[in-house]
């Protein structure tokens, strides 16, 4: 497609569109420093964000309106990020970003010299700082998760009203003057509300403040307390667990923590977790106890952070895996693990927050997301939700990579989705130097077969520019990427022999080695020039062969779905790599190893954390939360043990691309 149409033409905005959407390759440009840059998905990028004093590393091509959302910084939007409402103001304070013709119609030329951009369309192919201007005014929507936007309607409300005395001539109730006082929303009181009513009514002169969830009076605050109101967003990972306190005033996050959690001694994956309760009676007691302390000190965190009261949070949203999930609420998880995997139930009754350990006003509800599926749960529903992935009419791919890889596919009418047994490669288990993604961990890997010496054939990213511990999941891909590449492992995966590494790729040859009872394996870091190799962390032919069987289930999941919708690999237009693992992902990596199709990287976008953008949407937002519970009946599940051809189809997809 050629762009050559001149200045000011009507398919500019068309075309920039197809631009920021990944189905057409950025052109060369002269507008400025790190103008026409580009990047292959490889690496990472720091974010630095003023006056929070907040650094993030991030994948390069992301728009760092989407990197601070993931992370709980405000910048203004109404429009969802697409470079039309433009609000999303920051100022590129080092480093350089392209001025884009939105820029110039926004900006002065003066302000443009001094680093203002519009933030969803600053790409992230360079550590950057940004200083990020403060919302002054209350927005009418609420930007959440990838490209996703919001009115802000939340199911709390508060109403303050001044009533009248009561008299021996009006001796109408205390809940009837407040209702009657209350005319645009019907209050039917819990018992907590009650108790309060006529001591709050009479200590604060009749002039109060009516708190409701979905039209359930929950209590009533002496005084104007309209503007304090707030919700907390969890993400129930199996392997971490995210809390993001809202405003609800504003939509806007006020903090955010995360934790490992603190099920992980009970294993790894929801496997191991389900296996502890049947073989000891009392797991199930302590693993529901160490999900709600998880959601308990994650909420004092956020509380604490914020400077929030308790008491003024009201409602909570809750997204996680169908096991997470049950034992969170207490519920055997056996029947989750073995065939034919049914559920409780796909739904929740209404809950309170007090129900799941968290300490916040006693009368907060609490929402948990439905499941379409023992091993697609609320945490893929809040996920396609927050991505649109229910009102987009491209053909897009949903993949939340991690130990059990949940995957959606969409034609624009139907959606399917599936789940594959990735096994616990991606989260650095089973990988002789795997560890999780912290200090020390090895997370991107170049190798230079032309390299001239040792010292520059293999380039290293490590989290907290630290002295190398081990590899996370997102090295490992790497490696393996990039060992293809380069031809140190062939298309079955294994590693060549020593003589034909020599001759094809000397620089890089001295690095392949034994341990063990002679098990190849290929040297990342050496921590000192005479190191043995055990001493070493290094990529064995056993992890090679345990990220293929990982890589083999996700694609012949995506595969699998693919044929039900009758669309072809080519036909999908964006690729969406969910969760934290998926944030962090090479998306070259992932192409060239055949994780997802083969598709142009700018095509396959990290969506970063959906669920609790899904989480977060559902308490700024009650039409969104019925959008949540329609997936239910609008959403295919497709179990793929039930196939006759899983296993055919699962060796056809363990070789590496050529």
């Amino acid at each position: 497609m050629s762009d050559e149409r001149g200045p000011g033409s009507p398919f500019d905005d068309v075309v920039d569109g197809l631009r920021r959407e990944g189905l057409l390759e950025p052109p060369p440009s002269a507008a400025g420093p790190g103008a026409g840059e580009s990047h292959e998905g490889t690496g990472r990028v720091q974010l630095t964000f003023e006056p929070a004093g907040r650094t993030f590393r991030v994948p390069p091509g992301v728009s760092v309106f989407d990197a601070a959302s993931w992370n709980g910084i405000a910048i203004d939007s109404t429009c969802g990020g697409h470079g039309t409402c433009r609000k999303c103001l920051v100022r590129v304070s080092s480093g350089s970003a392209p001025v884009t013709r939105h820029d110039r119609r926004t900006f002065s030329e003066d302000q443009i010299a001094d680093g203002w951009r519009l933030a969803c369309l600053v790409r992230a192919t360079h550590d950057l700082g940004l200083e990020v201007p403060p919302l002054v005014t209350r927005p009418k929507a609420s930007t959440v998760g990838v490209g996703r936007q919001v009115i802000l309607r939340p199911g709390v409300q508060k109403r303050y009203v001044e009533l009248t005395d009561p008299t021996l001539a009006d001796q109408r109730t205390d809940l009837q003057r407040l209702r009657d006082a209350v005319d645009d929303l019907t209050l039917n009181p819990d018992l907590h509300a009650l108790r309060r009513l006529p001591t709050v009514l009479r200590q604060s002169d009749f002039k109060v403040t009516a708190v409701t969830v979905d039209e359930v009076l929950i209590d009533v605050e002496p005084g104007d307390t309209t503007g304090s109101r707030h919700a907390i967003a969890y993400d129930l990972g199996t392997t971490t667990v995210v809390a993001t306190l809202l405003d609800l005033e504003t939509g806007t996050p006020v903090a955010v923590a995360s934790m490992l959690n603190k099920q992980q001694p009970f294993g790894g994956d929801v496997i191991t977790r389900i296996s502890a309760t049947m073989m000891d009676p009392d797991a199930l007691g302590r693993l529901t106890q160490l999900a709600r302390q998880t959601l308990s000190e994650l909420a004092q965190e956020v509380l604490d952070e914020g400077g929030i009261s308790p008491q003024s949070v009201y409602e909570v949203a809750l997204a996680g895996n169908a096991t997470m999930t049950a034992l969170l609420l207490g519920i055997d998880p056996e029947p989750l693990g073995v065939a034919p995997f049914i559920q409780v139930s796909a739904d929740w009754p209404v809950l309170h927050a007090s129900d799941l350990g968290i300490d916040v006003h006693p009368g907060a509800r609490a929402t948990i997301f439905p499941a379409l599926g023992a091993y697609v749960g609320g945490d893929i529903v809040a996920g396609m939700l927050a991505s649109g992935l229910d009102r987009d009419k491209r053909v897009r791919l949903f993949i939340d990579v991690g130990t059990n890889c949940e995957i959606a596919l969409s034609d624009g009418e139907r959606i399917v989705t599936t789940a594959a047994p990735a096994g616990p490669a991606f989260e650095g288990g089973a990988i002789r130097c795997g560890m999780r993604a912290a200090d020390g961990a090895i997370e991107v890997i170049t190798l230079n077969a032309g390299a001239s010496g040792d010292d520059e054939a293999v380039t290293l990213g490590v989290i907290g520019d630290a002295e190398p511990r081990g590899i996370c999941g997102s090295g490992l891909v790497d490696a393996v990427a990039e060992l293809v590449r380069v031809g140190l492992l062939d298309e079955s995966g294994r590693l060549i022999s020593d003589e034909a590494a020599a001759a094809s790729v000397p620089a890089l040859a001295g690095r392949l080695a034994t341990v063990g009872d002679g098990e190849r394996v290929f040297i990342l870091h050496r921590p000192t020039p005479d190191a043995p190799t055990v001493e070493c962390v290094y990529l064995s032919q056993r992890d090679v062969r345990e990220l293929q069987f990982a890589k083999a289930a996700i694609s012949t999941g995506w595969t699998l779905l693919l044929e039900e919708l009758g669309v072809s690999p080519r036909d999908v237009q964006q690729v969406l790599l969910a969760g934290s693992f998926g944030s962090y992902l090479s998306p070259s990596s992932a192409v060239r190893i055949g994780l997802v199709p083969k598709l142009p990287v700018l095509r396959i976008v990290s969506a970063g954390n959906v669920a609790g953008e899904g989480a977060k949407m559902v308490l700024l937002s009650a039409r969104e939360r019925a959008g949540a519970d329609a997936m239910l009946a609008e959403v295919a599940y497709i179990e793929l043990s039930d196939r006759p051809d899983f296993n055919d189809r699962f060796i056809d997809q363990l070789a590496f691309p050529v």
